[in-house]
């Protein structure tokens, strides 16, 4: 007989009571062997992580997001002082709309940019492959990465609007729930434009000046007389500028708007969202055919 062998004084290591499925550890307790196999991750914990990147680069870099902030209001102080100089009386009989107007920019050029630069970059690097082989695919994950940036131009939006105010002694109807509804629908038309530019941007590369000239043609469109021309409506934040200066400037509230306006806006960001999203899928294919996903 082995002199390993276990006879039948020797103790084992087997615990006939334990249950199927769970394995003993080395203190003696039970350990669920489902508990420990790796779970799939889902769209939530996808939204966590960009959120928690988001938040990461926001803290360790805040002398970047400082100074995003410090370069927009130095535009907007040409603009007030300036026009100050030039207009006068007809500078201040509107500067309620200037402020609102330029609030909605910074939120729109935020948008625009989150999507565009961040696929920009991401071919620069040479990391775009990795957004491709996650079981997301490229297109959800670029889209939580744009929504994660659009929450944090809110919030340096909002510091921006509140220098804005002090500066400029006006006062705006600030219903946080109107606000925020009415200005995330409108910029939402944005970030299908941000897909589609990034989408181009995979299959083209270097295509940086156009993207910037875009994003002065957000002036317009929020400028766009909605009144006089009801056509431009259906633009990319026309309509939802429109809103928002009431919303803000005559204090009317979500649940008070029109039905076909609040109707028209829903349908105009979820058009240019999917327009966008269709773009980007099929100049990713395309790249992706060519064989020049990951060149530069």
């Amino acid at each position: 007989m082995s002199a390993d062998a276990p006879t039948a004084d020797t103790p084992t290591t087997e615990r006939p009571d334990t249950p199927t499925g769970e394995t003993p550890t080395a203190d003696g307790s039970v350990a669920d062997d489902a508990a420990e196999e790796p779970r799939p991750a889902t769209y939530y914990h996808l939204a966590r992580a960009v959120l928690y990147r988001e938040y990461l680069i926001f803290v360790r870099y805040p002398a970047n997001a400082i100074g995003g902030i410090v370069v927009s209001l130095f535009f907007f102080a040409a603009l007030f002082f300036g026009g100050q100089l030039l207009a006068g009386q007809a500078l201040t009989d509107s500067i309620e709309g200037i402020v609102v107007g330029y609030f909605l920019w910074t939120l729109s050029v935020g948008a625009y940019s989150s999507v565009s630069n961040d696929i920009g970059s991401e071919v620069q690097w040479g990391t775009l492959e990795r957004h491709i082989t996650t079981p997301f695919g490229f297109a959800p994950v670029a889209l939580l990465k744009g929504v994660a940036k659009v929450v944090r131009t809110f919030l340096t939006s909002a510091v921006i609007l509140a220098v804005m105010l002090l500066v400029t002694g006006t006062r705006l109807s600030l219903a946080p729930v109107t606000v925020v509804a009415v200005a995330g629908l409108a910029i939402t038309s944005v970030l299908g434009l941000g897909f589609a530019a990034g989408g181009v941007t995979v299959l083209y590369k270097r295509i940086g000046n156009w993207l910037n000239l875009l994003q002065f043609g957000f002036v317009a469109l929020i400028s766009a007389p909605v009144f006089d021309l009801p056509w431009t409506r259906v633009l990319p934040l026309a309509h939802g500028s429109a809103m928002l200066q009431r919303a803000m400037v005559d204090g009317v509230r979500l649940w008070e708007f029109p039905l076909a306006d609040l109707a028209l806006l829903v349908a105009v960001a979820v058009g240019y969202l999917f327009g966008g999203y269709l773009v980007f899928h099929y100049a990713t294919r395309r790249a992706r055919r060519l064989g020049v996903l990951g060149d530069y």
